[in-house]
């Protein structure tokens, strides 16, 4: 239903129509008037709700804080997940993974050839060489935000030096392609140039997502992709971008055993960097690091 100027905004920031998204909403029918595919209103957050999202963001940074200055050679993963449950906890938030569609941790521990979602265990103990994606969400005050940091143990190899480098170099490319009324594919054609510029190749069937008010939202934010289509990046959208990376092949596998972790199918390394954003007037904002 078309609201009249004066009545109150469908975004549920309380103020009038007119003084809220009016002018949002007449900028993507002409976008959409040429053909462009725009979002629905239910992928746009109000301002109290991007705050929120941000105030679950503070915790969720200053937990990869933690795991940053905890984690060492010997350490086993379930050490990291008991690290990550305890001070979610005490910060009077909650770890969204833990019982997660039957999830059984509090985090993803992935190491070395491990793409994602990585079961953290008293029986995966960290060795020098090794390069672990430790991966976080946080619920606060019933908002989510979510971001995954990769960590070096010790002295590790060239090659492990170069994945995790070219992952998070591939993150930075996709966070620079982000821009008010651009498309969803600038993001993967981005992530997927840098990739290959170094022999690498992005996963294609697992990828960012929006999140805030659930854990795992629309859009779908695939790391490859062809710039200038796809998907209009609207202000207010709020979305991970996460690509892994691998140093061989992008094809893997699902563990059949925990139905959970998801490996390189060559056996070689995998990694991943993400962040939370919120695409802005002018730009973006990181909301998690």
């Amino acid at each position: 239903m078309k609201l009249g100027k004066n009545e109150l905004c469908w975004c549920g920031s309380g103020k009038k129509y007119k003084k809220c998204h009016l002018d949002f909403d007449e900028r993507l029918e002409e976008l959409r008037l040429k053909g462009c595919l725009v979002p629905p209103h239910s992928m746009i957050k109000n301002q109290q709700q991007i705050d929120a999202i941000r105030e679950s963001g503070i915790i969720n940074t200053a937990l990869l804080d933690e795991v940053t200055k905890t984690i060492h050679e010997g350490m086993s993963t379930e050490e990291i997940d008991d690290l990550v449950y305890e001070f979610t906890m005490s910060h009077g938030a909650t770890p969204a993974p833990l019982g997660y569609e039957g999830f059984p941790k509090s985090c993803c521990t992935s190491v070395n050839n491990e793409v994602c979602h990585g079961i953290p265990s008293r029986n995966v103990v960290l060795r020098e060489g090794d390069i672990v994606n430790v991966d976080v969400t946080t619920i606060y005050h019933g908002y989510f935000s979510d971001a995954s940091r990769m960590f070096c143990i010790g002295k590790i190899s060239e090659e492990a030096e170069k994945i995790v480098r070219v992952a998070k170099e591939c993150l930075e490319a996709g966070i620079s392609a982000v821009r008010p009324w651009g498309h969803l594919g600038d993001i993967g054609a981005a992530i997927q140039a840098r990739a290959e510029q170094d022999g690498c190749s992005i996963v294609r069937d697992i990828g960012g997502h929006g999140v805030g008010i659930e854990m795992h939202e629309d859009p779908y934010v695939c790391h490859v992709g062809e710039a200038g289509t796809g998907l209009i990046l609207a202000p207010g959208m709020v979305f991970t971008i996460e690509p892994m990376v691998n140093l061989g092949t992008q094809k893997f596998f699902i563990d059949k055993k925990n139905g959970w972790t998801v490996y390189t199918k060559d056996g070689k390394l995998s990694a991943q960097w993400e962040h939370t954003l919120v695409v802005t007037e002018t730009g973006i904002e990181i909301l998690t690091h």
